[in-house]
């Protein structure tokens, strides 16, 4: 005679939505990732055209980067790609993608403007 064991089954399901690319801000590509800067640009030309700039970088580590295109109206890239290389290139794999959110505020002190009365 067959011993029946008695199963219990527990699901946990959990969701968000997923916005395509599935990231915002930048991409880091690794010089061994897999899908490489090329196949990664024309995916997100189909994606979302004309959303990100593509930056070559000369690094043993790291081969490009992928910047969203508000984030330069903003900043400059001379500016963005020193603090990518001090600060997240070294914890960056030659064969990994690395996401990055690079939340940007912009501050004026003290503006002073003519108003003229009429």
């Amino acid at each position: 005679m067959k011993d029946f064991e008695s199963r219990k089954f527990s699901v946990q399901l959990g969701f968000e939505e997923v916005s395509l690319p599935p990231f915002e801000d930048i991409l880091i590509i690794g010089r061994k990732c897999p899908q490489g800067k090329i196949g990664l640009s024309k995916s997100f030309e189909l994606l979302v055209p004309n959303e990100f700039e593509l930056f070559e970088i000369d690094d043993p580590v790291v081969e490009a980067v992928f910047v969203n295109k508000r984030i330069l109206k903003k900043l400059d890239k001379k500016y963005i790609l020193p603090i990518l290389e001090e600060k997240i290139f070294p914890f960056v794999s030659d064969s990994e993608i690395l996401k990055v959110d690079f939340k940007l505020r912009v501050f004026y002190d003290n503006l002073e403007i003519d108003i003229q009365c009429e």
